[in-house]
């Protein structure tokens, strides 16, 4: 039997040794290009975060600046309203608004229930009452003669005490009621008035003798405003 040749032997090829690098070692064309891909990306967006960045302080650089342009302009409108409004006039210094003249002698004014009408002012009378009941001034009698009307719906009582006369320099005198009981029928010291009645009298008052009586202040009760009739 004819035994076949046995091949040479050979040497086997020796493993090939395992890279251990990393995929981007490995590959650093790829890498590069992945690199250049980021860069890229992020320049884009922050680009793009600035350009909204931009355009946010942009609308609120508008706003504010609509903003002052619309109080500038409000505020040159009213500035505007205010020189074309006409000047007020102002009123003139010292001037006070005119009083209502008091009614004076003749002329009836009323206080209360009561509404009186002055007829006569005598100055200078030393004396009066009777011969035999009478009173003497300190100073000078001054006689108010006057009628009263009761105009209210109830009886009210006159007190000639409630009547003050003033002179010329604004001191108030009250009436000489004793003296007031001396003149005969003098029904105004002391009565009580029915509603639409009228009861005439004098009112005597003792004042110095240079007094001047200039008005007299009149009251249906001493709870009453009362009126003030001019004597002059």
């Amino acid at each position: 039997m004819t035994q076949q040749p046995q091949p040479e032997w050979q040497p086997t090829n020796p493993p090939v040794p395992v890279d251990q690098r990393s995929w981007f070692a490995r590959n650093k064309a790829l890498s590069v290009v992945l690199g250049i891909v980021l860069v890229v990306m992020v320049c884009c967006g922050g680009v793009v975060v600035l350009a909204a960045g931009g355009d946010t302080a942009s609308s609120a650089s508008d706003t504010a600046t609509s903003s002052t342009d619309e109080a500038t302009e409000s505020a040159a409108g009213s500035s505007t309203s205010q020189e074309e409004a006409p000047p007020q006039k102002s009123a003139s210094k010292g001037a006070e608004p005119k009083k209502a003249s008091a009614p004076g002698i003749g002329s009836p004014a009323r206080d209360g229930k009561f509404e009186f009408t002055v007829t006569k002012v005598e100055k200078g009378v030393q004396q009066v009452g009777s011969e035999f009941f009478n009173e003497t001034a300190d100073g000078q009698f001054v006689l108010v003669h006057i009628t009263v009307k009761n105009i209210g719906d109830e009886s009210q009582t006159l007190f000639d005490s409630e009547q003050k006369l003033k002179d010329a320099q604004g001191r108030s005198f009250s009436t000489d009621s004793s003296a007031a009981i001396a003149m005969e029928d003098n029904d105004v010291w002391l009565n009580e008035i029915n509603p639409g009645n009228t009861a005439s009298g004098t009112l005597v008052y003792d004042m110095p003798a240079d007094a001047q009586p200039t008005e007299i202040e009149l009251h249906d009760s001493m709870f009453s405003g009362g009126v003030t009739v001019s004597l002059k």
